[in-house]
């Protein structure tokens, strides 16, 4: 049984805009009416559930479509295992960087709320003294 693209997007959870995106992107296949109306295959909803679990993982298209070969036979290479750990290893590098960025707001909000002669001018005396750090 075919599906319309509407049909698709209600029972998979998303929009058809991102049926369209999948499409694009190589991600997913349907097939054209006369009228030229997308139909798509039952399989699709599946389908389509298992590419929003890699977004949600964080997996972008390109790397999703490299899968798909491994999805479709049921049978992982270790290319494929490999390029998952290297997003995996992406993304913890991302995480990382993240919460370095926050631990350097947090040090900003701190002087924020607690303002010093170091690191606010109009705090030091006079005013527009340069600020010379004490020798250790």
């Amino acid at each position: 049984m075919r599906m319309r693209i509407g049909e698709v997007a209600d029972r998979a959870g998303v929009s058809t805009r991102a049926l369209r995106y999948y499409e694009e992107q190589g991600l997913l296949a349907s097939e054209r009416t006369s009228s030229g109306q997308r139909t798509y295959a039952e399989a699709a909803v599946e389908r389509v559930q298992l590419i929003q679990q890699f977004f949600a993982a964080g997996v972008p298209s390109r790397t999703i479509l490299q899968m798909l070969p491994c999805i479709d036979t049921g049978h992982g290479s270790p290319e494929a295992f490999a390029m998952l750990e290297s997003e995996r290893s992406r993304i913890t590098a991302a995480i990382a960087d993240l919460s370095a960025a926050r631990d350097q707001l947090d040090r900003l909000i701190g002087i924020a709320r607690h303002p010093t002669p170091e690191h606010c001018p109009a705090l030091r005396d006079p005013a527009w003294a340069p600020y010379a750090p004490a020798a250790h």
